[in-house]
């Protein structure tokens, strides 16, 4: 059966000793490494279990980790969960150029889920103060750096059914919001997943599987998908900070090289990014034959994007059949469908038009305009998959349908709601899609569903159209129907490198030719202005709104004027709080 919570399987692991291949291997800036074996990671948290205890936090407070991926978010997550307190990782502001929308977000996050204390560290912490300002934490702002010093604890009585843990959902369609989680259901997630990788990753010999991530802590991807398995299924994890990836995506083809990495998920715009931006001299040398499960997952699977990674990357080693099309959810943990090992991503070329009406129609005739998509998959062992209508019934294979989902991860509940989307055991995950062989496929999200001229159209197959589009910023379009008075409209918002006579014209042909549908109108916009969620998904329904209200603009320069500037406004945020609590 195994350890009933995360921190009893972190234990028994470090009760077996110290080993060189077990542990996390944390990189910097310079892509140099820090290892920590489980003894040490478990002797830390219960440093930063004494030490959370003494600032006040005890079992069943909410505490907010703002923190960047380095050792001291793993002291403070298992030092709260030692004590029974319940974490919720938060994401650092990352875009300087945004700063006053993190500090309205973080401040609601912080008020929904009830946090007590923001741990976080020195630099992160100068741009806080506005955010406590609006959101009044019990017991304040604590530097992680703090908790190693702390008296050494045991941890306290916890069960599989005491909340583990809150993650916030994407916020793709809606506000984020704080998703509840048992130490039953992560643990059932984390070992479903555990699973398909021991199944499809034998090396054989003493060679223990190596995992390679770049994924923010605070994505369930990230920390569900990566940190939590590499305790159930031990073995070494190297974590890359997300802003050094972005900055250097050879960096992550790099690590998986250098430390021998054999599964290593992403979202697909990664595997874009990767095709398009690292240069020959940076790949010479390298060899990725070791990578066996490149899972691309946590947004729309592109077949074409999985294509030109596989052959740019080919001469390096990478095998195209080992990418693994994934689908889940924050509210079922993570993972709900894997695509079989070891065969690559297989597609279904369908009639638009026949889409447009809800139905998949596989297309023969190579030569006719269809959409592509991939099967991401039959559900994992004890999940379940159903296609359903408006009024709930099971709709039959290649119709297309609301998608809802069961197992023994889904999510005890919203925190701050009192409605649900259940259904007795099953969620409603708010995508749509339909079945095929019983293999899953996606065709968008039921809110973002374009409806132009009674016809329905998924709005990543208008957007995917105008990557080919030069000068356009891949992934960086926004395709929503707005209604007035005279109907439905397709608006395009295209973030643009450098906009030119002809540009807007090139995108709408592009569309046309693709998805047989014309736009009323394309924006050519400035790079980063599209809103996006903390993962880097756009937020269509707040283009629309932001456009129509006058507020979509791009981010603001970041320049030594503006940081000074905010680090200051943020620095009296922290004297008006220290004021009113005297």
């Amino acid at each position: 059966m195994g350890p009933e919570t995360l921190i009893h399987a972190l234990l028994e692991r470090a009760a077996e000793g110290s080993d060189p291949q077990v542990g996390y291997r944390f990189l910097d800036q310079a892509e140099r490494p820090t290892f920590l074996d489980l003894p040490t990671i478990a002797e830390r948290a219960r440093r930063a279990a004494g030490a959370l205890r003494a600032l006040g936090v005890g079992s069943g407070d909410v505490v907010a980790l703002i923190l960047p991926t380095h050792p001291t978010f793993f002291d403070a997550w298992f030092g709260c969960q030692m004590l029974g307190a319940i974490p919720v990782a938060l994401y650092p502001p990352v875009r300087l150029g945004r700063l006053d929308e993190y500090v309205t977000k973080t401040a609601a996050m912080l008020r929904v889920s009830g946090s007590c204390m923001i741990v976080t560290e020195a630099r992160i912490r100068r741009l806080l103060g506005q955010v406590v300002e609006r959101q009044h934490v019990r017991l304040g702002v604590i530097d992680a750096d703090k908790l190693a010093t702390g008296p050494r604890i045991e941890p306290v009585a916890i069960g599989a059914d005491d909340v583990q843990m809150l993650q916030f959902s994407s916020g793709t369609t809606v506000d984020p919001k704080p998703v509840a989680l048992t130490h039953r259901q992560t643990l059932a997630n984390a070992r479903a997943i555990t699973d398909v990788i021991l199944a499809a990753d034998p090396l054989g010999g003493d060679e223990r599987a190596a995992g390679v991530s770049w994924l923010p802590l605070y994505h369930d991807m990230g920390l569900i998908g990566c940190v939590f398995p590499a305790i159930l299924a031990p073995g070494a994890l190297t974590l890359i900070p997300p802003e050094l990836f972005l900055a250097k995506p050879a960096s992550w083809l790099r690590a998986i090289s250098t430390y021998r990495g054999t599964i290593s998920p992403a979202p697909n715009f990664a595997f874009a990014l990767c095709a398009e931006r690292v240069r020959d001299e940076d790949v010479a040398g390298l060899d990725l034959s070791t990578w066996s499960l490149a899972l691309n997952g946590a947004e729309p699977v592109s077949p074409a994007v999985c294509r030109a990674f596989s052959d740019r990357f080919a001469k390096v080693g990478f095998r195209p059949d080992a990418i693994l099309p994934v689908y889940g959810m924050s509210e079922m943990a993570l993972a709900v469908t894997f695509a079989a090992t070891g065969r690559g991503v297989r597609t279904r070329k369908l009639d638009p038009d026949a889409l447009a009406r809800g139905t998949a129609e596989v297309l023969d005739d190579a030569s006719r305009p269809c959409v592509e998509l991939a099967t991401v998959g039959r559900p994992l062992p004890g999940y379940a998959i159903a296609i359903r209508d408006p009024s709930r019934a099971d709709l039959p294979e290649r119709v297309i349908g609301r998608i809802w989902a069961s197992g023994p991860s889904r999510m005890s509940g919203y925190r701050d709601r009192a409605e649900q989307p259940f259904d007795g055991a099953w969620l409603d995950t708010g995508d749509l899609g339909f079945l095929d062989d019983g293999e899953l496929y996606i065709t968008g999200r039921a809110k973002d569903l374009l409806v132009i001229r009674g016809r329905n159209h998924a709005p990543q197959d208008v957007e995917a159209a105008v990557d080919a589009v030069p000068g356009v910023r891949t992934g960086c379009a926004a395709a929503v129907a707005d209604l007035d008075a005279d109907g439905e409209h397709l608006l395009v918002f295209v973030e643009v490198r450098e906009p030119h006579d002809g540009q807007a014209d090139a995108c709408a042909n592009a569309i046309r030719a693709r998805v047989g549908v014309s736009p009323d109108l394309v924006l050519l916009l400035d790079p980063g202005t599209l809103p996006r969620t903390s993962s880097g998904k756009i937020r269509r329904g707040e283009t629309l709104t932001r456009w129509k209200t006058g507020t979509l603009t791009p981010p603001e320069d970041v320049t030594t004027m503006m940081l000074a500037g905010a680090f200051a406004r943020s620095a009296l945020g922290f004297v008006r709080v220290a004021w009113r609590t005297r």
